[in-house]
């Protein structure tokens, strides 16, 4: 959910859900899943035009290449004063994250009705804004324990 009065924010139109890259250029929301083993992870990109990607990575920054999922279902909406994204993703065809523990990175980049852009997170490495800096990874999410 982004807090700001609507006229505010610079949000894409509605549009058809498909994959398109490069939508961190403009108001979008992001996660970055990750386990406690192993250098790799995943990055999926959600723009309130219902547009998305998604990308798996070996390491940091190294090896990009778009991950082969189902289209998320990506639902928005708007007051006057705030904006929700609501995503369902379907990680179920990922076995790298079956039955682990999670490392995440929820993220978001702002463009405000002027153009100009915010980067926010749940922690961001000193320096410039880098989602993919493994100190972003700061939310743990447990596997569940199957009985």
């Amino acid at each position: 959910m982004i807090h700001a009065l609507a006229d505010d924010l610079r949000l894409p139109p509605i549009a058809d859900s498909s994959r398109v890259d490069g939508l961190w250029r403009h108001t979008c929301l992001e996660a970055f899943i990750r386990t406690p083993t192993g250098d790799g992870y995943f990055e999926i990109n959600l723009s309130p035009s219902t547009r998305w990607a998604a990308y798996r990575f070996d390491g940091y920054r190294e090896g990009m290449a778009n991950l082969e999922m189902s289209a998320p279902l990506i639902e928005s909406r708007a007051w006057p004063d705030r904006y929700e994204l609501e995503a369902l993703i379907d990680l179920g065809g990922l076995p790298d994250l079956a039955r682990s523990d999670w490392r995440l990175g929820l993220s978001a980049v702002i463009e405000d009705a002027d153009g100009d852009k915010a980067w926010w997170a749940l922690a961001h490495p000193p320096g410039q804004p880098d989602f993919h800096h493994a100190a972003a990874f700061a939310f743990d999410l447990p596997a569940m324990e199957r009985p």
